[in-house]
């Protein structure tokens, strides 16, 4: 056998080796191919039969209020009172049927969704809100008038109920943790007057606040617009994941941001509205702030992370051992990542709970148990001040751009800071990083470093101590008027 033979004897197993290893990465990718597109494909190519589905359980509401007539001006304030021409407009205005003076009716439109089979019904609270009468027509083309239950402004939520002589259609709340961005949803709902319409979208993104302390919306790009307020938006399984709430648009109409409740904000005021006509949310009884990059290298926190206690007034949370310099790190089992997290799940729970609640507490962690009380009684009282230390103190002191003073009965008379104790600052150098943070003259500086300071040199001891410790930076406790809030201030 020559030498060339010899060779492609060799290399033919070599070669055999390579063609297999080629058809299976090969079929390998055809495989994984085809699941992509059967993926793609779980979309169904009409949304007809869920519309046909879920339709019967869509209605549409309209209120009528009746608003006082206008008797402080001539006849609908087109002319003043005395004018020569004043007969004549009010005349004009009897024969056309109005009359500035009497009580006139106002309606508006909005939408809502069946939840149970005896008739309760949910929509927007703004839907409602003050109306006289709110008439309920459902798909099929019958109306029934309905009582309110209850309302929660808060969250916007209203849980109306209506008397039908059949069981009506109705659909159930979907789970919206479970919701994705991209996932497919469906908003129903009476837009613009028009009646029973149905539009399609995505969710573009999740746990959107707006201005509300309860919010979490999802954002949808499904068309939502004005009388859709109290509609819901549907998964592909039918299940309602949240309440048409509120657009973003420059003109009113839609523009491709939409808001809609979640659906597990939604079912636990429903579940409240429906057994006691109001809302009972949890109590903790702290003042909170988030925990900012610069507040957690001032108190030694390796994440920013957490809702900094700045004030606790008599309450649940004083009776369980929580102070003020605390950060709560989780609730209930579940971590805090900020003060928005902490306040919609202590909202969410009930009062009367015991709640464990893990702190950290001069660089550990302690976890205390806290029945909650209810937020709609709770009156916060604030906490009692600490005795004066009593030292002798010169009257000023300049130090990181502020100029502070002894709080003494003539300081607290001139800023009306009542009987607060701690430093007052009666000055903040507009080119320093005090005045930046939003430090005036008027707040007063409770706590520097997490200790309470009365006096001057207290304060100047605390920013020393940082120094020395390391420290790029001071924490500082200050109020305005009744609101507390922490301060980092840079000591380089």
């Amino acid at each position: 056998m020559n030498r060339a033979a010899r060779a492609l004897t060799i290399e033919a197993p070599a070669q055999r080796g390579f063609r297999v290893m080629w058809l299976a990465v090969m079929t390998l990718a055809l495989v994984m191919a085809q699941a992509i597109v059967a993926k793609a494909q779980t979309a169904p190519p009409s949304f007809a039969d869920l519309a046909d589905q879920i339709s019967p359980s869509v209605v549409n509401i309209t209120t009528a209020t009746v608003v006082a007539g206008r008797t402080d001006q001539g006849p609908q304030g087109i002319v003043p009172e005395g004018s020569p021409f004043e007969d004549f407009f009010r005349e004009f205005e009897d024969r056309r049927g109005g009359n500035g003076d009497r009580p006139r009716r106002s309606s508006a439109l909005g939408s809502g969704f069946v939840i149970s089979e005896d008739g309760y019904i949910v929509t927007n609270n703004h839907v409602i809100e003050g109306a006289d009468e709110i008439m309920i027509e459902f798909f099929e083309g019958f109306e029934l008038q309905a009582e309110l239950i209850g309302t929660d402004p808060n969250t916007d939520i209203a849980l109306l109920k209506v008397e039908a002589d059949e069981p009506l259609a109705f659909v159930p709340f979907g789970d919206s943790d479970t919701a994705r961005v991209g996932d497919w949803v469906i908003a129903m709902g009476n837009p613009l007057g028009q009646g029973f319409s149905v539009s399609a979208g995505i969710v573009s993104a999740r746990n959107r606040a707006l201005s509300g302390t309860y919010d979490d919306y999802i954002q949808t790009d499904a068309a939502i617009n004005r009388g859709n307020s109290g509609g819901p938006l549907f998964n592909l399984d039918g299940e309602v994941i949240g309440v048409n709430t509120a657009i973003l648009s420059p003109n009113g109409g839609s523009i491709g941001i939409g808001f809609s409740m979640a659906s597990n904000v939604v079912t636990n005021v429903v579940d409240q509205l429906q057994e006691f006509g109001e809302t009972r949310r949890g109590w903790l009884g702290v003042r909170i702030q988030d925990v900012t990059p610069d507040l957690a290298e001032a108190i030694g926190l390796e994440q920013a992370r957490g809702a900094a206690v700045t004030d606790v007034p008599e309450g649940p949370a004083k009776e369980a051992g929580i102070e003020t310099n605390d950060i709560i790190v989780r609730f209930d089992g579940v971590e805090i990542e900020d003060t928005r997290e902490l306040v919609r799940i202590v909202g969410n729970s009930p009062v009367g709970k015991e709640v464990p609640v893990v702190v950290l507490r001069d660089g550990r962690t302690e976890t205390l148990t806290v029945t909650l009380g209810r937020r709609e009684t709770a009156i916060a009282v604030p906490a009692a001040a600490p005795a004066p230390e009593g030292e002798a103190e010169p009257e000023t002191m300049e130090k990181l751009g502020l100029t502070l003073s002894l709080l003494d009965d003539e300081t607290r008379e001139a800023l009306g800071v009542g009987e607060i104790e701690g430093i007052a600052i009666v000055a903040v150098d507009e080119s320093t990083e005090a005045f930046e943070k939003g430090l005036r003259a008027g707040d007063v500086i409770t706590e520097a470093g997490q200790q309470k300071v009365t006096t001057l040199s207290g304060f100047s001891a605390q920013v020393d101590a940082a120094l020395e410790a390391g420290r790029k930076s001071v924490l500082l406790l200050v109020r305005r008027g009744e609101d507390p809030r922490f301060v980092a201030l840079s000591l380089e």
